[in-house]
């Protein structure tokens, strides 16, 4: 299978790093460029990509604004968008994945770039590392909890809160299966349904909103 891929950011250098990197392998393919939030919309909506790596700092949009509108278009639904940022902690990524963001990358990670974009494009978000949960955790912690928590997760049965809740704290269908015996497919359909009724687009939004919510809080495990 072959990833389509569309490089978005500001800095000639970094496109053409990526590109460099990215045309090593037989499987990534760069369909396009782009060097504002305008024009990476622009070349979404022409090229129907898999995945986007958005830089999240860009004159004219920004990547956040170029994220929303991508997500909030049906017709590109399917397509991930995997933020790029200089800094570990920083507030730009937690809005990104509430707007629908599959995840971010430090822009120095270029050994497992190739990896991180085959992941996001199997379906999965990029929540794994401790730097992204430190990133929510961070900015849940300066935001409280929404008022209205327990009404916005009334749709969910007390096993999917259970579920998501193990999402939130970084856990793979697998260990999810684990921890609350059931096998790694059924936890998967947990999950599936939890982010059908909640209407968000990924794991990494159910991971936003159940901070948000009340339904995790900062530095629970």
């Amino acid at each position: 299978m072959t990833v389509r891929v569309v490089l978005a950011d500001d800095q000639s250098v970094v496109r053409a790093g990526f590109r460099a990197l990215l045309d090593l392998t037989d499987d990534l393919v760069v369909v396009a460029e782009a060097a504002d939030g305008v024009r990476a919309v622009e070349a979404v909506r022409t090229t129907r990509p898999d995945v986007v790596l958005m830089d999240i700092r860009m004159p004219g949009i920004d990547g956040i604004e170029a994220t929303r509108r991508i997500a909030a278009d049906r017709a590109l639904d399917a397509i991930r968008v995997v933020m790029l940022t200089t800094y570990q902690i920083d507030s730009y990524v937690f809005e990104a994945l509430r707007h629908g963001a599959a995840g971010f990358l430090l822009k120095d990670i270029e050994p497992e770039l190739r990896a991180a974009i085959r992941t996001v494009a199997a379906g999965q978000s990029l929540l794994a590392p401790a730097v992204t949960r430190g990133v929510v955790e961070e900015f849940a912690r300066l935001k409280a909890p929404e008022a209205l928590g327990a009404e916005r997760l009334a749709p969910l049965t007390d096993r999917e809160r259970e579920v998501m809740a193990l999402v939130a704290r970084g856990l793979t269908n697998a260990e999810i299966g684990g921890a609350l015996i059931m096998s790694p497919l059924t936890a998967k359909t947990h999950v599936s349904r939890a982010m059908t009724k909640l209407g968000v687009r990924d794991r990494a939004q159910l991971v936003v909103l159940a901070y948000e919510t009340g339904l995790v809080r900062a530095g629970e495990r």
